[in-house]
């Protein structure tokens, strides 16, 4: 399995662009994948100079109803003509992010990309084929990120807490390995790895994903004391774990303090083989 940021906050070549967004090609054995699109064109021009060609991707999946995952998707669905893209029912539902002057600002996804016939919309689970298989609507509330606070989706004609009912998470099996995908963890890592072990009775070799410790609508990083907690339960697991994007610069330092090797940081045009 190979795996390539095609768009993230940091950059590991300076020919690549930055964006505050994910994006991730991964090759399997038998699937051509790509797990969000980035908050703009910029997975598609990064993609190019590092010579993968998303024309040649077959399935799509975007993690959840915020444009910093899918606000590449229109870019995705014109550059590609045969893949389907699984998103969350609950996704297109409209989201907002709470400023710190008390404005609230449009997040969600694009809405004029629907309705669309290659848009698959998933539940709490959805098995897309015996090696890719995604589960959302995660329960738990262990170190759930406080930057959710800040976070609202539209209910009725009013605005609530986000539930992040609509973030799904992708496990991928390959051989004798399961690498797990989470895209922002709003539901907080913990939960969401635990909610995998306990569905799939077994732990994942491989975890990637942001795990949002850093709230970039204040610029403040989750406190040390939660981000230590984190790190003690990460590390009673076999896994090793890849995180990026909205962990923030501050959080990953002090989960590699605790983690050692067992933590590694995934930047744009880093590659990955498992």
């Amino acid at each position: 399995m190979k795996i390539i940021s095609l768009s993230e906050n940091t950059t590991n070549q300076e020919s690549l662009g930055t964006e505050h967004g994910l994006s991730l090609y991964i090759e399997t054995d038998k699937n051509k994948i790509l797990f969000d699109t980035g908050a703009s064109e910029l997975f598609y021009e990064n993609a190019q100079k590092l010579g993968v060609n998303l024309s040649d991707v077959e399935i799509a999946v975007i993690s959840h109803g915020h444009y910093d995952h899918g606000g590449g998707l229109k870019t995705f669905l014109s550059v590609n003509s045969k893949a389907k893209v699984y998103i969350n029912k609950r996704a297109f539902n409209k989201h907002y992010a709470k400023r710190p002057n008390g404005e609230l600002e449009y997040i969600g996804l694009d809405q004029t990309v629907m309705p669309s016939e290659r848009i698959i919309l998933t539940d709490d689970y959805y098995k897309i084929n015996d090696e890719l298989e995604l589960f959302s609507n995660v329960e738990g509330n262990d170190y759930v990120p406080s930057g959710n606070k800040s976070l609202l989706m539209q209910s009725a004609d009013t605005q609530v807490e986000d539930s992040f009912a609509h973030e799904q998470n992708m496990i991928i099996h390959e051989k004798d390995k399961i690498l797990l995908l989470a895209g922002c963890a709003h539901r907080g890592i913990v939960n969401i790895v635990s909610h995998m072990n306990v569905k799939l009775n077994r732990q994942a070799d491989y975890v990637i994903g942001g795990f949002h410790l850093y709230n970039a609508a204040n610029g403040k990083s989750e406190d040390k004391e939660t981000v230590k907690k984190i790190a003690d339960y990460l590390m009673k697991t076999k896994s090793i774990y890849y995180t990026c994007h909205c962990t923030g610069v501050e959080s990953y330092k002090l989960l590699k303090k605790f983690l050692g090797e067992k933590i590694r940081y995934l930047s744009t045009g880093s590659q990955i083989i498992i």
